[in-house]
């Protein structure tokens, strides 16, 4: 458990592999809300995700996943509006106007979508050895970057002046998408975004591992 987390609340449970851009997004959004919590790392490569128990509390045997006092759930972007919903610290995460709300679900598409074929899978490449199209993945992953730097030059945060999940949602694996070979150094306005939520009070990052050459 971490250390800096009141020792008299209950910690919530978080079934991770650490190295897991999905796993390290619902890490940051209790580190953000200053949620106790208790990483339990599971032996994914030996199928630890598929045992009968693991499978009771997340059926399709992904990771990440919570027990929260006996609340259970899977799927990072799930857990995100689970966590700032039944924790709310009158900060916005999740936005109620319309239109606002509406921008975060788009980002949080585009975080199981472009993101996860784009910067997550080209690191699936290099760190996990899987057996995808690197190339592929890469281009991928600057047909993005280049839709998001232009956005991110004209407002702080994916949707405005104000951090909300879309940004822990989109945080991890774009911070990390060096490791995959995908180098940020034509994304001025992408880098000042990952570097104003590292600044966020609260802040955990993943651990990293060594660097490919980029692309």
């Amino acid at each position: 458990m971490n250390s800096h987390f009141p020792t008299h609340a209950t910690p919530i449970k978080l079934y991770r592999h650490p190295k897991s851009g999905h796993c390290h997004r619902v890490e940051l959004m209790m580190a953000l809300l200053d949620l106790p919590y208790e990483p339990i790392d599971l032996d994914v490569p030996n199928g630890e995700h598929k045992t009968p128990e693991f499978l009771a509390i997340s059926p399709f045997g992904q990771v990440p996943a919570i027990d929260d006092n006996g609340v259970t759930l899977s799927d990072s972007n799930a857990i995100l509006i689970y966590l700032v919903k039944s924790y709310p610290t009158g900060h916005g995460w999740l936005p109620e106007h319309p239109e606002t709300a509406a921008e975060v679900q788009r980002w949080l598409s585009v975080a199981a979508g472009e993101i996860a074929h784009g910067p997550c899978a080209a690191r699936l490449v290099t760190v996990f050895d899987a057996p995808l199209d690197h190339e592929g993945t890469k281009a991928a992953s600057h047909r993005l970057l280049a839709i998001m730097e232009p956005i991110l030059e004209s407002r702080d945060f994916l949707t405005g002046s104000t951090i909300t999940i879309a940004d822990v949602a989109g945080y991890s694996y774009i911070a990390h998408a060096p490791e995959g070979g995908v180098g940020l150094d034509a994304y001025p306005s992408i880098r000042a975004w990952l570097t104003r939520i590292e600044a966020q009070p609260g802040f955990v990052g993943m651990a990293r591992t060594p660097l490919p050459e980029t692309s």
